[in-house]
């Protein structure tokens, strides 16, 4: 007898090679044909099924964030980074305080002399490499206004789409900040959270934050304390507050807020070092 699987679940046609629906997984089709026309009786679980499996992954522990490239400590936030723009490496400020040579220490070239030199390195990596980091850092510029580049909010959002379309995490982060404050582009909450999930996904823990705090304003509390449980675990204080605050409200188990706890002090105590510590103290420019 031939199971259901290994038939197309509009005709039942067994001898012809299937594939299965690319949303759900659960039936197979022999052709579009067929995909098509049994679309309305199979739409509702298909649906149903494709969420559940887009929630698997959505809550999976992201994998761990890269390592420092000089002291080999798992690298801080991206604002507690530095990006080299000669050879397209972020390294931690607290290694950026530590380095006293004149020259890059991977790739040998002369440390840039004032902005127009910076802008010329970030511009042969966009242009050369079609480097992520450098349109990230190019996006971030325009949207400050720094390093002599003027504000400008749109090309901010043409350089983090590039950047978030080769790969680039955090690029996502800040596509979704601006959707949701309207920076250079209309408010859409829609496309901020479409942004902070795949942030959130590879272990950006501000947008797993975020996410979290757009569930506890919808109501969703349980989804809201699994997106703070994952940030906090991460080592990120604004969602172990929220953590504890659910903890208080009976929403977390004690279990769970011990496990949150050890595991936030864990990844805090990982990244720290004396040379991050006295990095931030230092007023970047």
């Amino acid at each position: 007898m031939t199971s259901v699987l290994e038939s197309c679940a509009a005709c039942g046609k067994t001898d012809v090679n299937l594939k299965s629906c690319g949303s759900c997984m659960l039936v197979k089709y022999c052709n579009v044909d067929c995909q098509t026309a049994h679309r309305p009786a199979h739409k509702k679980v298909c649906k149903k099924r494709a969420a559940e499996l887009f929630d698997e992954k959505l809550f999976a522990m992201p994998p761990r964030r890269e390592d420092c490239p000089i002291c080999c400590i798992i690298l801080p936030p991206a604002y507690e980074t530095t990006f080299k723009p000669c050879c397209g490496k972020f390294i931690c400020n607290g290694c950026r305080v530590c380095l006293t040579r004149d020259v890059c220490p991977f790739c040998n070239t002369p440390n840039y002399d004032g902005d127009e030199e910076y802008k010329a390195m970030l511009s042969k990596r966009i242009n050369r490499f079609n480097d992520p980091g450098a349109l990230f850092m190019l996006g971030c510029h325009y949207n400050e206004g720094s390093c002599g580049i003027s504000v400008d909010q749109p090309k901010a959002i043409e350089s983090w789409c590039r950047a978030s379309e080769l790969g680039c995490a955090v690029a996502h982060y800040r596509l979704g900040i601006a959707y949701v404050d309207g920076n250079g582009v209309e408010i859409d909450t829609k496309k901020a959270v479409h942004h902070w999930q795949i942030a959130a996904m590879e272990g950006i823990e501000h947008a797993r934050y975020n996410l979290g705090c757009i569930e506890y304003n919808s109501g969703n509390d349980d989804r809201a304390m699994k997106h703070f449980m994952i940030s906090a675990k991460y080592g990120y204080d604004k969602a172990l507050q929220g953590i504890k605050e659910g903890f208080m409200e009976g929403k977390v188990t004690k279990d769970d807020f011990e496990s949150v706890l050890r595991a936030h002090k864990a990844s805090q105590d990982e990244r720290k070092s004396y040379q991050r510590e006295s990095a931030k103290k230092i007023r970047w420019v």
